[in-house]
């Protein structure tokens, strides 16, 4: 970094400490009022939205348990049509009474009818079940299978309610595909329905606002009866759970992992859960509303202090900058001075990496002594801003000018390649350029002066790696050209070490 620009950072610093203190002091203040006020709506929010969301689930626990003691009342209610035919249930099959013939009859009729409202549950069983075992109606080969022997025994043992002498049963002998309702027809015959427990799918629905909502049946002992997804399906719900809801019939629980809530129904119970991340949303949703409208505010006021500190101070820190570049720059040409140029290059140099290229041009004016002895230094001034003018439009912003000495300039050409011999067409494309501008400039009143351009090009690392060190073979170079006839531009080579000074 060159001293200007030393200076420059060290002139600047204390007026920039003086404007950050002010944003930051202004940043504080609003800042410690935002995060106050943030935190109490957080508090109230957290609140009013665990109210709320509890209420939800718990709205909506009830309905699942409305919603399923609505389907099994309609399911009982299909089973009571059964004993719309009389022979339904007066026929008993245990009867040693009954003649073949008519007892054949009768139980076509009794299939019939139990057929008939079969299908208009897609049940898998519909039927009656005698104390001999013989069954009538639709009783599927699961069912036979599961009970065997025992059917009439187990199935009657499944009559839990006196008063109306019917029950309902799930899991029976682990098996939980069926659930299972049962009624006494007489004191030897039980009517029997079953269906799978994937039909319940319609009944526990979610709404689309607690879409990630589980719900499951469970058993007395919180073994899964139904899920959603089947995978559950006789397993027995998590210890969290279980935890949360173990001996309430009725009953909402939250922590910082699952909220939960328990409704019994029938021999069952009906619970939903879950997580608390997702049922909060609306909260985490309110807590980012409140942190934007926070960083909103602080970000206002760094911006006012900024702007307030900024008309304080930017008179001074133009006055601070107009000084510093007065002492870097060349004022007549525009470039670096000497000491700028040698500081930047020498440090350009010294960071590049090994296979950087950079190159060094000394441009030396011909003829220029002749332009201010015979038109004087006036005249001369102008050839000299001239020569700046066309520096700045032949390199690029990346490339580095300065003015040296009284017509010598020097280039850093510091623009990147991705090979050798496209930086070396570049740097001899330049060098052509500013000697084909200065062939064509004639100076003086009539045009009686020609003047022109003698260039001496290093390049680095490959003739030198110091700043020094490429000057000097920069030098050998311009000396090349100078002895060649002028009007030219050469590249150093070692053989030039023999050469005289220039």
């Amino acid at each position: 970094m060159s001293p200007g620009a030393k200076n420059k950072l060290r002139s600047l610093h204390g007026i920039k400490k003086i404007q950050a203190l002010m944003i930051i002091g202004y940043a504080i203040i609003v800042i410690v009022a935002v995060a106050l006020v943030s935190v109490l709506a957080i508090r109230k929010t957290d609140e009013v939205l665990k109210n709320k969301v509890i209420s939800l689930t718990s709205s909506l626990n009830v309905q699942m348990k409305l919603n399923m003691e609505s389907y099994l009342s309609r399911m009982e209610t299909i089973a009571t049509l059964a004993f719309g035919e009389e022979s339904s249930y007066t026929y008993d099959a245990t009867d040693p009474l009954n003649d073949e013939y008519e007892a054949i009859n009768t139980e076509k009729v009794i299939t019939d009818r139990l057929f008939s409202l079969c299908i208009m549950e897609n049940f898998v069983d519909y039927g009656i079940v005698y104390r001999n075992n013989r069954t009538v109606g639709k009783i599927s080969n699961g069912t036979l299978t599961l009970f065997g022997d025992n059917i009439y025994k187990e199935l009657s043992a499944m009559i839990s309610r006196e008063r109306t002498n019917d029950g309902w049963q799930a899991g029976y002998n682990g098996d939980l595909k069926r659930i299972y309702y049962v009624k006494k027809v007489h004191d030897n015959a039980v009517l029997v329905i079953s269906f799978y427990s994937a039909e319940l799918d319609s009944v526990f629905d979610n709404p689309e606002t607690l879409g990630d909502m589980e719900i499951r049946l469970v058993d007395q002992n919180y073994n899964t009866i139904y899920s959603k997804s089947g995978e559950d399906t006789g397993k027995p719900l998590s210890e969290k759970i279980v935890k949360l809801i173990e001996g309430k019939n009725s009953a909402s629980a939250m922590d910082d992992e699952l909220l939960v809530t328990v409704d019994s129904c029938d021999n069952w119970y009906v619970v939903c859960y879950i997580p608390t991340e997702i049922i909060l949303n609306e909260k985490n949703d309110m807590k980012l509303f409140i942190y934007m409208t926070a960083g909103l505010a602080a970000l206002l006021a760094m911006l006012l202090g900024f702007l307030l500190s900024y008309k304080l101070t930017s008179p001074i820190k133009k006055t601070v900058v107009s000084l510093d570049e007065k002492a870097s720059e060349d004022l007549l040409t525009g470039t670096l001075n000497k000491l700028s140029f040698e500081e930047y290059a020498s440090n350009i140099l010294t960071a590049s990496l090994e296979d950087e290229r950079h190159a060094l041009l000394i441009l030396d004016i011909d003829n220029f002594k002749g332009v201010n002895d015979s038109l004087g230094h006036a005249f001369g001034d102008k050839v000299l801003k001239k020569t700046g003018d066309i520096l700045r439009a032949t390199f690029s912003e990346d490339d580095y000018l300065g003015r040296i000495g009284g017509d010598e300039f020097c280039v850093l050409v510091n623009t990147r390649f991705d090979t050798e011999e496209k930086f070396r067409e570049y740097v001899e494309a330049k060098c052509s350029e500013l000697c084909t501008a200065y062939r064509n400039n004639y100076t003086g009143k009539d045009g009686e002066y020609k003047i022109s351009a003698s260039i001496g090009v290093a390049v680095s690392p490959d003739d030198a790696k110091t700043f020094e060190q490429l000057y000097r073979a920069c030098d050998k170079a311009l000396y090349r050209s100078k002895k060649s006839g002028k009007d030219t531009y050469t590249f150093y080579d070692p053989s030039m070490e023999s050469e005289g000074e220039a």
